[in-house]
């Protein structure tokens, strides 16, 4: 019975042990895909996420941040009038066979209207109607869409039109998608919001939101789908589940319900496998070194800025921390100033380096405070020799 009862011991710890393992990403049919946490930017599944390609109607995310980004400013607003012109017309050749908000030439269509045509209908129209009130011209305000994709650090962006028609030199990435939406839902959550919106009716015509999860999974709130023979089916999402947001791009699928599923297997898997949380509060105080030469003989070091990790579920009480002090910390001080660094480790891999800094400014002492420090700093040095 002994025997019988560590080998079953034994097992039992084995399957505990394996039980902790996060497994592999689900296996998904795209050309490209990744999945990444919000606030972290920890990247949970991958592939080809810095390949170069049609983006289709995705494209119309870039429009409407610029859009958001306009209001925000005050250099437009919701209420504005736009007169709709012969190139945003939706019986333009142009836009021949693809998703369109159904405005005519000569019609006074508000930015707010307009705004949901772009989001929710994903009308090729009301991108160019935008642009033109925005820009004077499609053509500037694809500059201007350039122009905000590398502030996002979008490295591997560049638009040639405001709806994501097909072009050969008109491509985005799937971890450039990922940066615009984290933008999106960070800068403008009021604009965010209509991306969660599942119809809108214009001109007695009603369409539905093409992101179907809206529908069948309550934790998503957007953010938009794209189609052309080009670019497959695609779609980006993003999810909030018990305080954890997480972004999933999947572009190059071969239908609707493929996007669909792909999305939710990659949503369900980051959610289930890894958890977020704060590590460290903004000015988090981690030790209370010397400092010679100055005003005070300690000084307040941590971490100014907040500190997220994304890991596995329940692995956040295995996180072991380590505060490296520099050996001579000598005023003035800024506040901000390294006087060392913390190192997160889990299970032996280091999975957070950051400096240690000052959270206080320290000022030079009196000459012969600073005289005195010298001293003991001089006796202190012959010791450790």
């Amino acid at each position: 019975m002994t025997r019988f009862a560590l080998v079953f011991l034994l097992a039992f710890t084995s399957i505990s042990a394996q039980a902790m393992v996060v497994p592999s990403p689900p296996q998904i049919a795209a050309k490209a895909y990744l999945l990444v946490d919000a606030s972290s930017g920890a990247v949970l599944a991958e592939h080809n996420a810095d390949m170069p390609l049609p983006p289709a109607s995705l494209t119309k995310m870039m429009t409407s941040y610029i859009l958001a980004r306009e209001i925000s400013e005050g250099n437009i607003k919701e209420t504005d009038m736009v007169t709709i012109s012969e190139n945003a017309w939706s019986q333009n050749p142009l836009f021949a066979g693809s998703s369109l908000m159904w405005i005519e030439p000569g019609m006074d269509v508000s930015i707010e209207d307009l705004q949901r045509g772009i989001i929710i209908s994903s009308g090729n129209d009301a991108t160019v109607a935008v642009a033109e009130h925005v820009a004077g011209s499609e053509a500037v305000f694809v500059e201007m869409m350039n122009t905000q994709a590398e502030k996002l650090g979008m490295v591997d962006t560049y638009y040639v039109n405001t709806h994501g028609l097909p072009h050969p030199d008109h491509v985005t990435t799937a971890r450039d998608l990922a940066l615009l939406s984290k933008a999106m839902i960070n800068d403008h959550p009021e604009q965010y919001a209509i991306y969660k919106e599942r119809e809108f009716t214009y001109n007695d015509i009603r369409q539905y939101n093409r992101n179907t999860l809206l529908a069948e999974d309550p934790t998503v709130d957007g953010l938009k789908t794209g189609h052309t023979e080009e670019a497959g089916y695609c779609l980006v999402a993003s999810a909030e589940r018990r305080g954890m947001r997480l972004i999933s791009v999947v572009m190059g699928t071969s239908s609707k319900r493929a996007r669909k599923n792909q999305t939710s297997s990659l949503l369900n898997y980051g959610f289930r496998f890894y958890e977020t949380s704060e590590i460290y509060a903004p000015l988090t105080e981690l030790d209370k070194p010397r400092v010679w030469k100055g005003q005070v003989d300690y000084v307040s070091a941590g971490v100014l800025e907040q500190t997220i990790l994304t890991l596995p579920r329940g692995k956040k009480k295995n996180l072991v921390t380590s505060v490296s002090i520099d050996d001579e910390i000598i005023a003035p001080l800024a506040v901000g100033d390294a006087v060392g660094t913390v190192t997160l480790t889990l299970d032996g891999e280091t999975v957070h380096h950051a400096p240690v800094v000052a959270l206080e400014a320290v000022e030079p002492g009196s000459f012969f405070s600073r005289l005195w420090d010298m001293l003991l700093m001089w006796i202190a040095s012959l010791f450790s020799a």
